[in-house]
């Protein structure tokens, strides 16, 4: 029988399909310190952020066959050790694509008119109603303004292809991508103009040309945006991480916040993760969550299923 330890989780529906296969999926959280004593026992381990799968531990585990990523980013997996040890790494690019590009807009429809501020302001002193109206009546529409997108990939390209449905100038940097075409069927009833081509432009470009900057990149070590390339932005521009803590300097962005250089910062990912510095979190400027860019329902469900799909057709090569 096949082992499985969910250790972070796994939707119901993928759970499902793997037990219907006769497999064994085993969802009690393990703690990381635990794992080298518990691990070997088991063919396949599935993670999210929180378990890390490093050297140490694989080499641990010499029965381990799969180490499985519900969601996007590979971080905490020392993948190529993994696959020197033939071990094989599946992660779920595709499942939740949809769900973070809807938290970018969800921050820029908050720091655009300022809900994140007046949903703070507004129950402490309800007698404050005008002057707090007077206060949030300086919103700006994103209609027309252009949406800088560092990484365009899966996510990348769902934040896009929103961007132009909204009627926005994307601007995307990919040293990986020359150009994409965009289907744009889901916003428009035109069947003659359902594609757009969209190039990607030099970094440099993007950071200065750009009113809303969004990241969508894996982490890479080091911050993509500090202070400098701050200093080289739009006056009043905006800045939303939902990709991996660390890719803005977070010391340089709340410096920018502090100065007005930047008009606000939205931040789902953290450097410090599970506890991220409170005078970021507490900044008006600020519109903040914990790291729920693949959080829905919808996007969980597919987590799982895709996860199953990609066990169930592993094993099944192997027979």
């Amino acid at each position: 029988m096949i082992k499985i330890l969910a250790n972070d989780g796994i939707h119901p529906d993928g759970k499902t399909l793997l037990e219907e296969a006769n497999y064994q999926v085993d969802t009690e959280k393990v703690a990381q310190e635990d794992l080298p004593e518990v691990l070997p026992g088991y063919d396949v381990i599935i993670v999210r952020s929180a378990t890390k799968v490093r050297k140490d531990l694989i080499d641990a585990c010499p029965n381990l066959k799969i180490i499985a990523r519900a969601g996007v980013g590979l971080d905490n997996i020392d993948v190529a050790y993994a696959k020197e040890k033939g071990i094989a790494v599946y992660n779920t690019p595709a499942a939740s694509s949809e769900a973070v590009a809807e938290l970018v807009f969800t921050h820029m429809f908050n720091l655009a008119r300022f809900v994140h501020q007046s949903n703070r302001d507004l129950p402490k002193d309800d007698s404050n109603f005008k002057a707090l109206k007077k206060s949030y009546s300086k919103g700006t529409q994103l209609r027309g303004k252009t949406l800088g997108i560092i990484g365009f990939g899966r996510i990348g390209q769902e934040v896009g292809r929103i961007g132009l449905g909204m009627g926005m100038n994307v601007l995307p940097t990919d040293p990986m991508v020359d150009s994409v075409d965009i289907d744009l069927k889901l916003y428009s009833r035109d069947s003659a103009h359902l594609t757009v081509k969209v190039e990607t432009v030099d970094f440099e470009e993007v950071i200065t040309k750009s009113d809303f900057l969004t990241f969508h990149v894996p982490s890479v070590g080091h911050a993509l945006v500090g202070a400098d390339e701050i200093a080289k932005m739009k006056d009043g521009a905006f800045i939303i991480n939902t990709a991996r803590g660390g890719i803005a300097d977070e010391q340089a962005l709340l410096d920018a916040l502090e100065s007005g250089k930047l008009g606000g910062a939205a931040l789902d990912v953290f450097e410090n993760e599970p506890t991220p510095r409170t005078d970021l979190l507490q900044h008006p400027r600020a519109s903040v969550t914990p790291h729920i860019g693949a959080s829905t329902v919808e996007a969980q469900a597919n987590i799982g299923r895709e996860l199953a799909d990609k066990i169930l057709s592993h094993f099944g090569a192997i027979d």
